[in-house]
């Protein structure tokens, strides 16, 4: 399943409302735009296309051949259930990329930039097909609803998150309520203590509200953007990379296959020390926890 075709297609557009941006970020607001850090982010996004050759349909393929019901998309009404759907899967999918250090260390690459802006939409991580984050969307497709429907309604789901991206918009009323908007996004971005593990949504914020992950930009409190650890590299390769090779030195560093499945599965900041409880079953547990990573 390839989700970046809808993006691939209107992405010279994208480009120039980049371009605008930068515009006004230094001619209205005065401040120095990251040029090199938003070319990084494009090199990143080049090698993100190049990953989408690895097969990932087969998982929603499968399931889709076992589905129990069949839902057709000629009803306005089975149109809004695919939206709901495929939001609820990805505030949990997205969760999971923060909570489950497996599937951070794709997502990390989102995150790594140290600057907010619309470059920053496009900067994927390149091993989500070998992370296998479709299963999340698995069951929808087991449901009933076909693959090339599942896949169409992520992508607009992603279309829409890259205009959030960015400092230029300020809160917007009374959509703050139901929407994700960019302040909702700029705290999702910040590494600030107050701010981390927070506001999942795609399109809508209400699921974050609904399940107790919802925080508001505070203005006394601005965002602080990029990680906690920060990579310190302007290597695509290694930004992509880097917390695979983290994971790697993490369980050759112990004997213990618990310790091992917990560098793999716990959150990213796990450390063997970080709960009296050293056995697997703790994982789940410490899933639910804000991380300090």
């Amino acid at each position: 399943m390839n989700y970046a075709n809808i993006f691939l297609k209107v992405f010279p557009f994208l480009l120039i409302l980049i371009f605008v941006e930068a515009f006004l970020i230094v001619g209205w607001k005065k401040q120095k735009y990251p040029w090199q850090e938003s070319f990084i982010s494009f090199l990143i996004a080049i090698g993100h296309r190049i990953s989408q050759i690895i097969p990932t349909a087969g998982f929603l393929i499968f399931a889709w051949n076992h589905r129990i019901f069949t839902i057709s998309l000629n009803s306005w009404w089975n149109v809004v259930l695919l939206f709901l759907s495929i939001e609820l899967t990805y505030y949990w999918f997205h969760r999971a990329s923060h909570r489950i250090r497996w599937f951070w260390a794709s997502h990390l690459v989102h995150h790594s930039p140290e600057h907010f802006n619309l470059s920053v939409a496009y900067r994927l991580g390149w091993t989500g097909g070998i992370s296998g984050s479709t299963i999340f969307f698995m069951p929808l497709a087991w449901l009933g609803f076909e693959p090339f429907a599942i896949a169409i309604a992520l992508s607009l789901n992603l279309l829409y998150q890259f205009w959030i991206h960015t400092e230029l918009i300020p809160k917007l009323g009374f959509l703050e309520w139901f929407l994700n908007t960019p302040s909702h996004h700029r705290v999702h971005h910040a590494s600030n203590s107050e701010y981390i593990d927070c506001n999942y949504g795609g399109v809508l914020i209400i699921f974050d509200r609904l399940f107790g992950t919802f925080t508001s930009e505070n203005t006394s409190n601005p965002p602080i953007y990029g990680l906690t650890h920060p990579i310190k590299s302007n290597n695509p390769l290694k930004i992509a990379l880097h917390e695979w090779m983290q994971i790697f030195k993490d369980i050759i560093s112990t004997d213990s296959w618990n310790k091992r499945l917990c560098y793999i599965f716990a959150p990213p900041n796990w450390k063997p020390n970080y709960t009296k409880q050293k056995s697997v079953k703790s994982i789940a547990a410490h899933i639910g926890q804000s991380p300090t990573f």
